[in-house]
């Protein structure tokens, strides 16, 4: 596989990881449910690690601020379409910015 992908993948699965392990916090019901508290702490964890290794390959600033922001907008996506969080136009705009924040910092990168 080529190296500079391979970093990037680790990513899109550390995101999947956390927006997951997201997910199950909300099911967790304050650590009081037994199996959503154990995938919570299981998700957060591999998505940990996964970060852990594509920072060997990429800037450490660039990794975090794509996986933050992938995240971040993943999860409210989530939010929006499965459980009902409102969809108005500021978070449309929220969406907007981690977008091109995420562009900007990868185009600076190269």
């Amino acid at each position: 596989m080529n190296s500079q992908v391979f970093p990037w993948l680790l990513i899109a699965a550390s995101v999947v990881a956390e927006v997951a392990g997201t997910i199950a916090l909300r099911f967790a019901d304050g650590f009081t449910r037994p199996l959503p508290s154990v995938a919570v702490f299981l998700l957060y964890g591999a998505a940990i690690w996964l970060m852990s290794l594509a920072a060997r390959h990429l800037e450490v600033g660039l990794a975090y601020a794509v996986w933050a922001g992938r995240g971040t907008a993943l999860t409210a996506l989530v939010g929006m379409l499965y459980f009902n969080e409102p969809a108005h136009a500021v978070r449309l705009l929220g969406f907007a910015f981690i977008v091109i924040g995420v562009v900007t910092l990868n185009v600076s990168a190269r």
